[in-house]
């Protein structure tokens, strides 16, 4: 009898014991790809030592408005993209955003993608989950932006706001801007080719993206309609290298300033999550 209760004394704890939690799958889920990096990262990494002062000396000046030629671009050696790493922590944003916990809450809903290409875009909505699985895919190297379709911004705030509460956006602010918030979701290899805007932040969240930035008075050679992959297999390769572009890949956790009207393109290498952060 004495045994037998030392038996029992034994087993049951196992028999209350919680089951162990499941840890989310590696990368969220979501397909890697295969795209190749580039060979050295040309763009300046900053840790959490950097100050705000600092930042805006050294990155964060907005170019002047207006004026042409040299005066217009007065301003560019104060301005110029760092990657920032340590300054915020998004792990409960990145728990939220691996592929079964993005379809479970948000499958059914409508998203707006855009087409992949420069200057003009068009707009497709179709359910989150058909996206998902059906149109995310790796980028077919022979396909136009045109037709290539693209999740990223005209997000729904109002239906999406669960999620976009739960992320931590870069502590550094450009004077006289306001955030805006994009999220996306795109397949290995596609990308934006060229363009420029006002300043902002991209944060990748899981996969992998490359980055090409060329400063306002380098104008690149690029033709609007072809995917980044197509550019990068066709005119990247003959570039001499003193015209290549400043470039490094993102991983999850880190996070790319962007400075005002710069040139930039990106190219997911694997199927990426991502968010950026513009300043208007």
């Amino acid at each position: 009898m004495a045994a037998a209760r030392r038996l029992l004394s034994l087993l049951l704890p196992l028999t209350w014991a919680r089951p162990a939690a499941c840890a989310d799958p590696p990368g969220g889920g979501w397909l890697a790809g295969s795209v190749p990096e580039e060979e050295r990262c040309t763009v300046e990494r900053a840790d959490a030592s950097l100050t705000y002062s600092l930042f805006l000396q050294r990155y964060g000046r907005p170019l002047p408005r207006g004026g042409t030629g040299r005066h217009r671009n007065r301003g560019f050696a104060f301005s110029r993209p760092v990657i920032l790493r340590g300054f915020t922590d998004n792990s409960a944003f990145r728990a939220l955003c691996t592929r079964e916990k993005l379809l479970a809450a948000f499958g059914a809903l409508p998203v707006r993608l855009s087409t992949a290409n420069t200057y003009s875009y068009r707009k497709v909505d179709v359910p989150f989950q058909e996206y998902v699985e059906q149109l995310l895919k790796p980028q077919d190297p022979a396909r136009l932006g045109s037709d290539t379709l693209y999740f990223f911004g005209d997000n729904n705030f109002t239906e999406w706001g669960s999620l976009f509460q739960q992320y931590v956006p870069p502590p550094f602010r450009i004077p006289g801007t306001s955030p805006a918030y994009s999220f996306g979701i795109a397949g290995s290899g596609s990308g934006v080719p060229f363009h420029w805007h006002g300043p902002g932040y991209s944060e990748v969240i899981f996969g992998r993206k490359r980055w090409f930035l060329y400063p306002p008075d380098k104008t690149p050679h690029f033709h609007p309609n072809e995917t980044t992959l197509a550019w990068l297999h066709r005119t990247y390769p003959a570039l001499p290298p003193a015209q290549r572009p400043l470039e490094c890949t993102l991983r999850p956790g880190e996070v790319l300033y962007f400075p005002d009207r710069w040139w930039h393109a990106t190219l997911n290498l694997d199927t990426s999550v991502f968010i950026s952060t513009f300043l208007g």
